[in-house]
């Protein structure tokens, strides 16, 4: 009886291990092959993991263990081979098509019939994000006005410097700093006045720290457990959410005749299709993904901004003979949004700032119907992640990509290799808001400061986005 006993658990274990280890593949992709073969496609190859966690712990392994997150790919093309760009997979709770090569990306991402697909939509809401059709058209108008027109653009120019200006002589002041830390007060106090008018103080300390919050549980597993980031995340949405609501009933009731000339305030007259006002969650919603959107990638901006100068001092030196003339033409006037503009090596400095910055790893969609691209079936309701980072690490795409070197863009880059803030109807309404303050910012660090990092050999942090583990700490004076 016992050598009976010890045969069927010596034949069950091999066979729990391997349903185990093939579950999600049964799971998803067998019945999306058996669709697929109707049609004449085939599904992407791949592998999607184990139950629950799919393939998160490979994706965790080069992202946060060995911090090598490029190996991810590397490891798919050599198993599987290049093919047209697509690997299936499940990652973040959801079977995926995960994107790599610049012609699919730019499938996915021009394509109507992917609609947002993040993780974490419940901490999205109906803003900008989620929305499509003619809704979002009409936002993405708004939006475009509001903050990447060149007439928003001369007025946000004058109104960040007073804050920056500031908050570099208090720096210079204090002699050592962590950028991190201090670009999100720096960054968030002027995106707060220009979007709801909040001048700094608690209320607004509160909020950034609030908002911190919710990005890391943006890009968390949806685990809606205690303890876990994702629940920490829906927490501070709704106390964030709850200040937004104070404001929108305060300016209701004591401004509806004279309406605050910022964000909100052009939410609050937006109409939809049938002239009618948008609703309160509407504006609320749009207010705090707008705040998120710009005070995120802004932040990290210049954090590398400041690490990248200091590593690469021809650069700077460069820079500083750009930027010495404006500064005495201006004779301690305020640069303009003109100046900004004539000023190319900055630009072209900006430019791979934001492209090695790698602020959006990843960018979420969702197929709402079958799909298929050059014979592979991206079956409906899947996830579709593209790996924008790919795209701008690649030595197929840049040469030397590592290398900061902005003398790259003096050509333009190769078709589909840059997208840094996404592209298609969904790209980055405030791509040249970011751009914007990370110049001005260098206007007046390479004229009157002098920095350098404490840990020139600190190791790099890749979730939820790239940074020095010591977030760019430096010693910083007055020249």
């Amino acid at each position: 009886m016992v050598s009976i006993w010890t045969a069927v658990i010596i034949g069950i274990v091999p066979l729990a291990g391997w349903l185990l280890w093939w579950w999600n593949d049964i799971w998803y992709a067998v019945p999306a092959k058996l669709r697929c073969s109707a049609g004449g496609t085939k599904l992407p190859p791949g592998y999607m993991g184990v139950p629950f966690f799919g393939e998160m712990l490979s994706f965790l392994w080069y992202f946060k263990i060995v911090r090598h997150p490029d190996d991810y790919i590397n490891f798919k093309r050599r198993k599987y081979g290049d093919g047209v760009g697509l690997y299936r997979t499940h990652l973040f709770g959801s079977p995926s098509i995960v994107v790599y090569s610049p012609m699919a990306n730019k499938f996915v991402l021009q394509e109507p019939n992917f609609s947002p697909g993040w993780p974490s939509s419940e901490l999205i809401g109906t803003s900008l994000s989620g929305l499509v059709g003619d809704a979002h058209a009409r936002m993405r108008s708004f939006v475009v006005r509001a903050v990447n027109h060149p007439d928003a653009l001369c007025r946000i120019t004058l109104m960040i410097q007073p804050r920056l200006r500031a908050a570099l002589q208090s720096w210079a002041q204090k002699g050592r700093i962590v950028v991190f830390k201090e670009a999100k007060k720096v960054t968030f106090e002027n995106i707060g006045k220009y979007f709801a008018n909040f001048e700094p103080g608690p209320l607004l300390d509160t909020l950034n720290e609030l908002f911190y919050g919710v990005l890391d549980g943006i890009r968390a597993y949806p685990i809606n457990l205690p303890g876990t980031a994702y629940r920490s995340a829906l927490q501070c949405r709704r106390k964030a959410m709850e200040i937004f609501k104070e404001e929108l009933e305060k300016r209701k009731k004591c401004n509806a005749t004279n309406p605050k000339d910022d964000i909100m305030g052009g939410l609050m007259q937006m109409k939809d299709e049938e002239g009618k006002p948008l609703r309160d969650v509407e504006v609320l919603d749009n207010i705090y993904s707008l705040v998120i959107a710009g005070f995120e990638s802004t932040s990290l901006a210049i954090m590398w901004a400041f690490y990248y100068l200091a590593k690469y001092p021809g650069v700077l030196i460069k820079l500083r003979e750009e930027h010495l003339p404006i500064r005495k033409k201006l004779n301690g006037k305020f640069i303009t949004y003109d100046d900004i503009s004539s000023c190319k090596y900055t630009n072209k400095v900006v430019e791979e700032i934001i492209r090695l910055a790698n602020v959006s790893a990843c960018v979420f969609r969702i197929a709402s119907k079958d799909i298929d691209y050059k014979g592979y079936r991206i079956p409906k309701g899947w996830k579709v992640i593209c790996l924008i980072r790919y795209l701008h690490t690649n030595p197929e795409n840049f040469d030397d990509p590592m290398c900061f070197n902005p003398d790259r863009w003096n050509e333009p880059p190769k078709t589909g290799t840059y997208l840094v803030f996404g592209g298609g109807p969904r790209i980055c309404a405030g791509s040249k808001l970011a751009r914007l303050q990370v110049a001005v910012l260098i206007h007046y660090l390479v004229v009157e400061y002098r920095w350098e990092l404490v840990n020139p050999n600190a190791e790099m942090n890749y979730l939820p986005n790239p940074k020095p583990v010591d977030e760019v700490e430096i010693n910083i004076s007055k020249i």
